[in-house]
């Protein structure tokens, strides 16, 4: 053997075990903004750590939601980290499925965290995912066709106010529709919608005792309202429509108005994205005059599973995604705008955040107003703002979805619809043993 042929081996060999020594990753996330950004800006990430592989796994909510907690619960270790929604954390920490974060790096600085978010992120004192970004949900509306229309928003406005409004800015000859509201079925997609809407009609899922609150006065209320709503002032095939649907609408100038989620503030104010970026503003989400606002609390989080083979590759980058150079790195990017909202005090503190948001007070006061303790009018026993905090809900939450987006593309009455969900809980609540 040569001297060249003994040293190109050997470099080969050297390159093959650099290879083989590289942790690769698997990442399952949802395909909302945030998320995609996340994943142009992981050059960062790897030239910090190179080695360490990312793999991702992009999908649409509903499925994302599927084919994590199928995982999980069969520890099918198909990923290393999860994206999921603050509904899963409490339960699966203590189901033990998710491993506490306690080693996030001395300078994570996780009291930072705004606390409305950390809390329903903790588990016997210990965090279990890390906030990617934090929402509550607000009205964002056209100040065009406000001021054509001689209307003025309040602050906080009502739902008579916005039913109204509706109507008058609606102009269904040229595409614009007073509002665009979730109607696609899914737990997560216009149950989230319609159980934070419900709250502030006075309605709840349970009473005390675990029985199903759909054959009460309350909920019809709430259901008519927001059918006759969409039927009268919403786009054509709204049964379909959940969160990326309506902001593609609203980006487009297809909405008068939008309540939704506070994260998507950026993107409709964002000029590179929006035709109407220049034309926003931001309202809290209305109320009944009941004390509630129908505003709800969530966190899009990162979190480890139990029984990981890639711990401390999964720990460095969830640190990295959720921290606070994170923040920066988008800032010096992307601009302040797109900064991932709804996670840490420092954030909303900042001047340049301050200026260059003009949703960050409404944003920090919509999430600070949700209380997941005391989410509805009448006393309850669970908690969560726009879903029950129970593992039963996911397989419930959907099924009733399915019947009130039924009922909002016409193939059943309001009455159909509440009578199913009623029956379709009891029976679930009864096989659990919730009801005795």
């Amino acid at each position: 053997m040569t001297l060249k042929t003994f040293l190109l081996g050997a470099c080969s060999a050297l390159a093959f075990a650099g290879m083989a020594s590289a942790e690769t990753l698997t990442i399952a996330t949802v395909n909302n903004g945030d998320m995609i950004r996340m994943q142009k800006l992981t050059d960062d990430f790897k030239k910090k750590n190179p080695d360490i592989d990312l793999e991702w796994v992009t999908l649409e909510e509903n499925v994302l939601r599927q084919k994590v907690t199928t995982d999980i619960a069969t520890k099918g270790g198909q990923y290393d980290v999860l994206t999921i929604g603050t509904y899963e954390v409490p339960i699966w920490a203590k189901q033990g499925w998710l491993l506490p974060l306690d080693n996030l790096g001395a300078d994570y600085d996780a009291d930072d965290l705004l606390p409305a978010i950390r809390s329903g992120l903790t588990a016997d004192g210990k965090l279990y995912a890390a906030p990617f970004y934090g929402e509550s949900s607000m009205v964002m509306y056209r100040k065009d066709l406000f001021d054509a229309a001689g209307l003025k928003m309040p602050d906080a406005p009502t739902w008579d106010f916005i039913a109204d409004a509706a109507k008058k800015i609606t102009n269904k000859d040229k595409e614009i529709y007073g509002i665009c509201l979730r109607g696609k079925a899914g737990w997560g997609e216009n149950m989230a919608f319609l159980t934070a809407m419900s709250n502030s009609f006075g309605a709840r899922w349970f009473d005390e005792q675990w029985k199903p609150q759909f054959d009460q006065p309350e909920w019809k209320d709430t259901l008519n309202f927001y059918v006759n709503l969409m039927k009268e002032a919403g786009p054509p095939g709204a049964s379909s429509n959940g969160f990326n649907e309506n902001l593609a609408l609203f980006q487009t100038g297809k909405c008068g108005m939008w309540i939704d989620a506070t994260v998507a503030a950026s993107f409709v104010s964002n000029p590179k994205e929006s035709t109407v970026a220049d034309k926003v503003g931001f309202a809290l989400a209305p109320d009944k005059g009941l004390g509630k606002r129908g505003n709800w609390l969530w966190a899009w989080n990162l979190a480890i599973p139990a029984g990981s083979q890639k711990v401390e590759a999964a720990e460095k980058f969830v640190a990295w995604a959720t921290s606070k150079d994170y923040t920066n790195l988008v800032a010096e990017k992307e601009g302040w705008l797109n900064a991932p909202p709804g996670t840490r005090t420092s954030l909303y503190a900042n001047a340049d955040y301050q200026k260059a948001a003009p949703f960050a007070k409404m944003t920090l006061d919509s999430i600070n107003a949700a209380d997941p303790t005391k989410p509805t009018v009448k006393p309850v026993p669970y908690v969560g703002v726009q879903f029950v905090a129970i593992p039963e809900f996911q397989g419930i939450g959907t099924a009733v979805g399915q019947q009130f987006s039924a009922a909002l593309a016409g193939q059943v009455s309001v009455d159909q619809a509440l009578q199913s969900a009623q029956q379709l809980t009891t029976r679930e609540m009864t096989k659990a043993g919730y009801i005795k």
